[in-house]
């Protein structure tokens, strides 16, 4: 159990403090990976970016990621049996707010190249893993050196998924409950994080 985003960032730094000495980015999922992401991004002192991703959700449940969209591209996971004129719309959808989103993360700092780098993509927790695994396609085909996912919590399914996944050279994991049913119930305090506080944390890296 962590108390909240702070505690639980301060915890994974602490694991990911043998990587300090590479060249390493740090890449949030926004944005409850934020906080965290800026706790491991000071602790290594390394630049921090946003994976800018958002899931595509399963048109009769929309939590349930079928794949994931960035500007550039596409990564369906788990689309069989969905339309392509769903999965269009939903896309054109997702870029209009990807889109508004890059705008304001990026008023003031430029995105970070992660060709040859050691790249920490770090989030809050994960559930079915589907978003977090297309981040790590899109994040792939800029040819970074390593991918490592850092998350807090994680079921062990979530888990194995990225422990078969070829582009993924490591997970690092602090809990991997028996019990799972979602990410907030390991946190005693698990509130969104904002748009607001998202750019703030970005500001303060700079470009």
């Amino acid at each position: 159990m962590f108390e909240d985003r702070i505690d639980a960032g301060t915890q994974l730094a602490k694991k990911l403090l043998k990587f300090k000495n590479e060249n390493v980015v740090v890449i949030a999922v926004p944005r409850g990976g934020l906080p965290i992401g800026a706790l491991v991004a000071k602790a290594l002192k390394a630049p921090l970016d946003v994976a800018l991703t958002k899931k595509i959700g399963h048109p009769y449940h929309k939590e349930f990621a079928i794949g994931a969209a960035s500007l550039e591209d596409i990564i369906l996971t788990d689309a069989m049996g969905i339309t392509q004129g769903y999965i269009e719309e939903e896309v054109a959808r997702i870029r209009k707010k990807l889109r508004q989103r890059h705008d304001q993360y990026y008023r003031n700092n430029t995105p970070q190249k992660l060709t040859d780098k050691t790249v920490i993509i770090v989030d809050d927790g994960i559930a079915t893993g589907n978003t977090l695994l297309a981040t790590v396609e899109l994040v792939s085909k800029q040819k970074p050196k390593k991918i490592i996912v850092a998350i807090p919590v994680a079921p062990n399914s979530g888990i194995h998924k990225f422990e078969t996944n070829t582009n993924v050279n490591e997970i690092i994991c602090l809990l991997v409950p028996q019990n799972f049913r979602a990410v907030g119930q390991f946190y005693r305090v698990f509130e969104q994080v904002s748009d607001q506080e998202a750019i703030a944390i970005l500001e303060e890296f700079g470009g």
